[in-house]
């Protein structure tokens, strides 16, 4: 059984229990416990704080877990990095009170700041030559300066609203952040393999976000401009039709790029256009 440690709770938890049911990893939802056994697969999920799991599947007590970068940088445990999940971004930001006049790092020299991330804090402003105090706080930290506490804060910001709504501004990104799977350095091979398959899982859920599944039916005269816009995954499919003027054509395409693509096939004379959202892709 592969122990997967999960924070218990907040935007992290969500993508992280939505990216478990489409990999088929199914808990119970009639319950919530510390421990969770899944239904068709060897997996429990342990549910902690999110700064307890590196340390948590650095000594064991977790085989994996799923944590914010923020908080494996932070805490600094021997744990395997075994793979970016690319879901709940953020970054960690120095930000200051709105109307202060800011001109550069050199700002921060000799002030306060608040923070519940003093090692990479402290690294960052001794990387670039600033003293400044640091008063650790957990939880909360943008109030610190409305209350006098500090001068400055760095926290983790994802859409800036808290920052606005308590006056402030950021002023300098000292690091990006998403979401990590780690494991321990030491994970049995029966294990490995478990985690082998859940990782299979979770490429093919991935690989699938963003991409739909058109099919279309096109003059042949066409075809080769047709096929520019619809590379697929090696190539498009192409199926001759009853008309001998036109093929059947079946590709992959991106969300990013779709009513772009599906206007030029249009303009080149592209029919019948149906497009089907793709739930797991397997490369």
């Amino acid at each position: 059984m592969l122990r997967i440690a999960v924070q218990s709770k907040g935007r992290l938890y969500d993508e992280t229990m939505r990216l478990f049911e489409e990999s088929g990893i199914r808990l119970s939802k009639a319950k919530r416990t510390l421990l969770l056994a899944a239904a068709d697969v060897p997996v429990e999920v342990l549910f902690l704080r999110d700064d307890d799991i590196p340390q948590s599947v650095a000594n064991g007590v977790a085989d994996a877990g799923i944590v914010g970068e923020n908080e494996y940088v932070e805490k600094g445990q021997e744990a395997e990095l075994i793979k970016r999940l690319g879901f709940s971004k953020c970054r960690l930001s120095l930000a200051i009170p709105k109307e202060a006049v800011y001109e550069g790092l050199a700002w921060f020299e000799g002030k306060t700041i608040a923070t519940s991330y003093p090692v990479i804090l402290n690294r960052f402003l001794k990387e670039n030559g600033i003293s400044a105090a640091l008063h650790e706080i957990s939880g909360s930290v943008e109030i610190a300066p409305g209350i006098g506490l500090a001068d400055a804060i760095f926290d983790i910001v994802s859409s800036g609203s808290t920052l606005v709504s308590n006056q402030l501004k950021e002023v300098a990104v000292v690091m990006k952040s998403e979401a990590l799977l780690i494991a321990n350095r030491s994970l049995p091979a029966e294990k490995r393999e478990v985690l082998n398959g859940i990782l299979f899982r979770f490429a093919a859920v991935q690989e699938a976000t963003g991409k739909k599944y058109v099919l279309l039916n096109a003059p042949k005269a066409q075809l080769t401009e047709i096929t520019k816009l619809l590379p697929g995954m090696k190539s498009p499919t192409v199926t001759p039709l009853a008309d001998a003027g036109w093929v059947s054509v079946q590709s992959v395409i991106t969300e990013k790029h779709f009513w772009e693509i599906i206007g030029k096939l249009k303009n080149l004379g592209a029919e019948g256009i149906l497009v089907i959202p793709i739930e797991k892709m397997i490369l």
